[in-house]
């Protein structure tokens, strides 16, 4: 089993971030029709929030020296954080890494967590609860909310749980 860090990224890994973005939207796309800017990049004020907004915080999952995802984490000072964006390149899928970083980031901050996926992504439904579960056992929850000002999407998925400050992901 390969093992992943999941470590607070600075401004010199922005470009790193930057390029994993652009493949993260790319797989979205396919769920939410995006199409690339002009110059062939993607939407991205979450990407600049991560690194500006100070109750924000991006992070860069690796293996060995490869870097294999992204988690961003939005709501650091509210009561409870969101994983806004979270990304495993495909090769490193199904290996038990997504899990592990999920772990990982959570355990860096201890309490109620909250993180959205759509239901046409049949990977994430599985994935996301599974993720639940094994950080919380059987106390989760799931509800679905309507996305922000766009009526026409289908309503997001969302999964609560809360990660116990003695959990060592």
């Amino acid at each position: 089993m390969t093992d992943v860090s999941a470590r607070l990224a600075d401004a010199t890994d922005q470009p790193i971030l930057e390029r994993l973005w652009l493949l993260f939207q790319h797989d979205m796309s396919e769920l939410s029709g995006a199409l690339p800017n002009p110059d062939g990049t993607f939407r991205s004020d979450r990407l600049q929030a991560a690194f500006t907004q100070a109750d924000r915080a991006p992070y860069l999952l690796t293996s060995g020296t490869s870097p294999v995802g992204l988690a961003f984490v939005r709501s650091l000072t509210a009561p409870t954080r969101v994983l806004s964006s979270f990304f495993v390149v495909r090769g490193a899928r199904r290996s038990g890494i997504g899990l592990r970083a999920v772990q990982k980031v959570v355990a860096k901050h201890p309490g109620p967590w909250e993180v959205a996926f759509q239901e046409g992504n049949v990977a994430a439904v599985g994935f996301w609860r599974r993720v639940a579960t094994e950080i919380a056992g059987d106390a989760w929850a799931e509800e679905r909310r309507p996305v922000p000002g766009r009526p026409d999407l289908p309503p997001d998925t969302w999964i609560s749980f809360n990660a116990p400050a003695e959990f060592h992901g």
